[in-house]
């Protein structure tokens, strides 16, 4: 079965987050998931988190990995900065504004827009009214990165606070 890495955002992403939901889901058709718990998660530091995320691809091997928030930020630091082999699959949720003045974010700012994603197929979802990202900087974002994109009405940064405890295209998108 295929293995699923599940990386959060500022914060986490305990229950009820979608992410969480998408978990358990993966767990009960018999994915392998791993969905670690970064050091820090309410005042991340950029290095910390970007060498517990690759330490944890290269034992983890995962096949699909899915990224909300802050993780997208993560992953496109990540790809510029280490070598990893490519996954099948990568979905990106909500990702920040370059602009984006929290404090918290800041050693992950600015991020670079990698050429190589690193997976044989991307997706990247965003709400359209997101307070973190406009949809310009998102579609222009989705456009630099050259890759398919979801905007969801009044779905705010797509988070449990948006009331996303589930996220079905999410699950179906995984086992597609």
């Amino acid at each position: 079965m295929k293995k699923v890495l599940i990386i959060h955002g500022l914060g986490g992403s305990d229950y009820p987050h979608w992410q969480s939901w998408l978990a358990s889901e993966l767990i009960k058709l018999n994915y392998t998931v791993s969905f670690p718990a970064l050091p820090n998660r309410d005042n991340p530091d950029m290095n910390e988190w970007l060498e517990v995320v690759y330490n944890e691809i290269k034992y983890f091997k995962p096949d699909i990995v899915v990224c909300h928030s802050l993780a997208n930020l993560l992953w496109f630091h990540l790809v510029e900065k280490y070598h990893i082999d490519e996954v099948d699959k990568l979905m990106l949720v909500a990702p920040v504004s370059q602009k984006c003045e929290m404090k918290e974010l800041q050693s992950f700012l600015p991020y670079p827009i990698p050429s190589d994603l690193r997976a044989k197929e991307a997706i990247m979802a965003c709400g359209d009214n997101d307070p973190y990202i406009s949809v310009d900087e998102a579609i222009a974002l989705q456009s630099s990165l050259n890759i398919g994109m979801k905007i969801m009405e009044n779905a705010g940064h797509i988070n449990r606070d948006s009331g996303f405890g589930e996220l079905s295209c999410a699950l179906e998108w995984v086992q597609r």
